[in-house]
């Protein structure tokens, strides 16, 4: 019998959740951050590496592997899972945000969205029952509705008018998610952009449809933090305690931080891995840029007691001659410190809504970062 999709709370803190999340591919401990596989590979790494450093799940895009290499060919290949050598569980989004964001020449209708690819110019549609089948045909453990994502700022009869587009397409989704196997997992998307009210008739239509968890959608595209978190603490007590809630597209250790202190289980981000092309170390002493000139001479690595060997193994002098000569090493090395940091940071947030103390570790965290770690003189 496959093991079904199941949440389980085992512990709070406040209102910091600890739970786990059973999958028949194997048990996503919650709160947990999902390293980005846009198209099939966390760029700059090894998938075991990946998992050695504590990911239960990554995530892949519908949209990217649907234009290339086609999702027709991934399953005739075995799957997203055997495609890309991870055999544990994969959340893939719908395909809609890189729609609004990417595409251009795009076309709304109560249907769908058609567009022309940025790769070629070639013309698709995406509906949300083509949506579904595409994720289907990747093998994804959890996959999400088609919705349609507003820029902010907006007009609120534009934003209303689009959570209410994603409403109906939330019912078609799991409509067509419903001939899936056992053991797999659709999650409606709460939008409403940055008005209250918008936000709650958005979470209150998805929990009468019915889903086995929620994501929050539309938030971390620009607004102040303090407005991302207003709409979490929104929208928190509307949706069921025992399903997993899952901010899509978060974000920056704080913002993991504080979403965590709102009630959010789940989170994926770009951030570690693009930071890490681009010179941006995060460690337990803030955000470090290895292109800056006074680590040409430094000797000491980013962490001398990190468990991570690109973090603790490799002098910042030497980070900083891979940036500068833009060597691949270097993008590499910084994309496994960056990975490593963000899954230390979710199994320390685990550990402390486990013993109660999770206020205590979020201060000395963020005490951390403010401290800092500047060469000696």
């Amino acid at each position: 019998m496959t093991q079904p999709f199941r949440y389980t709370l085992k512990a709070t803190d406040g209102a910091a959740r600890l739970g786990e999340i059973e999958t028949p591919r194997g048990v996503i401990r919650t709160p947990a951050f999902m390293p980005v596989g846009t198209a099939g590979t966390v760029k700059g790494m090894y998938p075991a590496q990946v998992r050695e450093l504590g990911a239960d799940i990554i995530l892949g895009n519908t949209y990217h592997l649907m234009l290339r290499p086609g999702a027709e060919r991934v399953a005739a290949l075995g799957g997203l899972h055997e495609f890309a050598r991870w055999p544990h569980p994969i959340l893939t989004d719908s395909g809609g945000f890189q729609v609004m964001s990417l595409a251009s020449l795009r076309k709304m209708s109560e249907k769908g969205v058609t567009f022309r690819s940025h790769v070629d110019g070639a013309y698709f549609e995406l509906t949300p029952e083509r949506s579904i089948e595409i994720q289907g045909l990747l093998g994804a453990d959890i996959q999400m509705q088609l919705d349609e994502c507003v820029r902010l700022p907006a007009p609120k009869d534009e934003i209303a008018r689009a959570l209410r587009l994603s409403l109906r397409w939330a019912e078609r989704s799991k409509r067509a998610f419903e001939s899936q196997p056992e053991g797999r997992a659709l999650f409606g998307i709460v939008q409403g952009g940055d008005d209250p009210e918008l936000r709650i008739e958005s979470a209150r239509g998805l929990v009468d449809i019915g889903f086995p968890g929620y994501s929050i959608g539309g938030l971390a595209v620009g607004e102040p933090q303090d407005v991302m978190l207003r709409m979490i603490e929104t929208v928190g007590p509307v949706l069921p305690a025992d399903k997993p809630r899952y901010l899509m597209g978060v974000g920056t250790p704080d913002d993991i931080l504080e979403s965590v202190a709102r009630g959010i289980d789940m989170f994926d981000c770009v951030m570690p891995t693009r930071a890490g092309r681009h010179a941006q170390a995060f460690t337990r002493f803030g955000k470090i840029n290895l292109k800056n000139a006074r680590h040409a001479d430094d000797p000491r690595p980013l962490d001398a007691e990190s468990d991570c060997p690109a973090a603790r193994d490799y002098s910042r002098a030497y980070l900083h001659h891979l940036v500068r000569c833009e060597e691949m090493l270097g993008s590499m090395l910084l994309t496994w410190v960056n990975l490593a940091y963000y899954q230390s940071l979710m199994a320390g947030i685990r550990a402390a809504i486990a013993e109660g103390r999770f206020e205590a570790y979020r201060a000395q965290v963020r005490e951390g970062w403010t401290r800092g770690d500047l060469p000696p003189r």
